[in-house]
């Protein structure tokens, strides 16, 4: 069977026109651990050639330009991860034929990326879950089917050069247990190394089970390589962060000890399992989950943090990692970060670490007098060096104080930037430090936000809210009794923007057909809305049928 498909695939690829040459690259180190560090930074090119749909375009993307390409490279990108939905692109059994028409473009676009010096990593994608995790079921077909893909695609790339990388699976998952995803590796491996070429030494990309870096996948997948005895195996997990802080559910709304032991931990066993051993290792996907429904899901100085301390985890560790980008984070069209601040703090973390504070946040009460507050910095190895408004540094002992890690902001250098206290932020901050980005704090005028009865349905609910300059942090939901309502009901904290949503612009707070799908009929529901400020509102809701009702307090 293996000899058909070859066959096949090499007949394919002769046909296609522009073929990917193996262009010269005298700086493509020839040891993986030493290539692999090349790679870093990397770069997905996310919801495009893994669409499910017709053509790269059709999950909204823009098509691939060299420009594009050019763009990703200038940003200081080095690598680009290129994952490809297979299924709609293949003829019937047996042969499972990849349409011509779909590899002569993906090879179109990896021959650019090539060509602007970048890695490129292609792969099978959201195939992981549309058949492949049947294989527990049928078996033969599965293998068949994941055999063909890489059978052609190998030849069609077997020319290419050692910066062409090929990763066998994304996010494995079957429905059931097995030695599935060790089967599935071993004959990547083989299909590969059996088309010749530059496919003898090609670097390949083997995943965990669900690329979860827990240890007992760590160890399934180390066993797989160590059997493989193949200097040229690179293992590959993805990194979310801590689910809680990840999404903003069951009270994560804050990168805290939690959190980041988390994030420590993930790089701590993936650096002892492989990286100690010589086998390179990918994050070949990272970020957080909220982001799939907004970027401001996680709170922007939470989120800083987040990423500040996975860029300096990954240079200690010796890991190259691949951002998640669906076209979330660059305009592709623009070829400009939709949040900059976001950008600057990853390219940073890419050399050196930076300075962080508790809070990014300086919430000053407008119907309260002015008094001084403290931010706790947190240094990271870095030198505190001044404070900035604007490009004017302010004067230490007169507007602010540091005693060791604790920064004071002076009442008087408050009453100079409050101003007329309307409600908002009224200046920014920029805290220095002897290296790495500065760190931003906004000072904000605020009183407690006031909620206000609405009766809506529980397709399109939002209940007015006046929120006076302060910014909604999570929402908890319980009974009378004390239970929790709603989906999750594991934990009262509900999770943003999948079951609320703050809209300052209209002044609300949305409910969504999620939250109320799991509301128990004609049970009053107590909201407690938490703000960043550490006010707490609550609000009562009650869902008859498809009516709601809420009142405040």
């Amino acid at each position: 069977m293996l000899g058909r498909f070859l066959s096949l695939a090499l007949t394919a690829t002769l046909a296609l026109t522009a073929p990917v040459a193996a262009q010269a690259a005298p700086n493509t180190p020839k040891n993986a651990e030493a290539a692999v560090a090349a790679m870093q930074p990397g770069w997905n090119l996310g919801n495009t050639f893994d669409a499910t749909g017709a053509d790269e375009t059709s999950w909204g993307n823009p098509k691939v330009t060299r420009e594009l390409l050019a763009g990703i490279r200038a940003q200081g990108f080095h690598s680009i991860r290129i994952p490809v939905t297979w299924s709609q692109h293949l003829g019937p059994a047996p042969d499972y034929t990849i349409d011509p028409v779909t590899l002569a473009r993906l090879r179109e676009v990896v021959g650019w990326a090539l060509d602007d010096g970048l890695y490129v990593m292609i792969n099978i994608h959201h195939d992981s879950w549309q058949w492949v995790n049947t294989m527990p079921n049928d078996h033969d077909a599965v293998l068949a089917r994941f055999d063909a893909i890489w059978t052609q695609v190998a030849a069609a790339f077997r020319d290419a050069p050692r910066r062409l990388v090929f990763e066998s699976l994304n996010e494995p998952q079957f429905v059931s247990d097995g030695p599935f995803l060790t089967e599935l590796n071993t004959a990547f491996h083989t299909i590969v190394r059996g088309t010749g070429g530059g496919n003898t030494s090609r670097l390949l990309v083997l995943p965990t089970l669900h690329t979860n870096a827990d240890q007992i996948y760590l160890d399934q997948l180390a066993n797989t390589i160590t059997a493989l005895n193949d200097p040229n195996l690179i293992a590959t997990v993805h990194y979310y962060g801590y689910w809680p802080f990840s999404v903003n559910i069951a009270g994560g709304y804050r990168f805290d000890a939690t959190a980041r032991q988390d994030l420590l931990g993930t790089f701590q066993r993936v650096h002892d399992t492989f990286v100690a051993h010589g086998i390179p290792v990918i994050i070949g996907e990272y970020g957080l989950l909220g982001f799939d429904r907004s970027t401001g899901t996680v709170e922007q100085g939470e989120k800083l943090k987040f990423f500040e301390l996975f860029g300096a985890q990954a240079r200690i560790n010796h890991v190259t990692t691949m951002l998640w980008d669906n076209g979330q984070h660059l305009d592709r069209t623009t070829l400009t970060w939709r949040d900059p601040a976001l950008y600057r703090q990853l390219s940073s973390s890419w050399h050196t670490r930076s300075g962080t504070a508790d809070t990014d946040l300086v919430f000053s009460a407008a119907s309260a007098p002015i008094t001084p507050k403290t931010i706790t910095l947190n240094p990271n190895g870095t030198r505190f060096t001044g404070l900035d408004l604007g490009h004017a540094a302010l004067r230490r002992g007169i507007d602010y104080s540091l005693s060791g890690d604790q920064l004071t902001l002076t009442a008087r250098l408050l009453m100079r930037l409050l101003k007329d206290r309307a409600y908002g932020v009224k200046n920014t901050l920029s805290v220095r430090f002897d290296r790495g980005v500065t760190w931003r704090l906004d000072v904000i005028s605020y009183d407690t936000p006031v909620l206000s009865a609405a009766t809506g349905t529980t397709d399109t609910y939002a209940l007015p809210a006046a929120f006076n300059g302060d910014r909604l942090a999570t929402m908890t939901a319980t009974y009378a009794d004390g239970s929790n309502a709603g989906p999750q009901n594991w934990t009262p904290y509900k999770e943003y923007d999948a079951t609320f949503t703050p809209d300052y612009t209209a002044g609300a707070i949305k409910l969504t057909p999620a939250f109320f799908a799991e509301v128990n009929d004609g049970a009053p529901v107590t909201l407690t809305f938490i703000f960043w400020s550490g006010a707490t509102v609550t609000y009562q809701v009650t869902r008859t049928g498809t009516t709601v009702t809420g009142t405040a307090g």
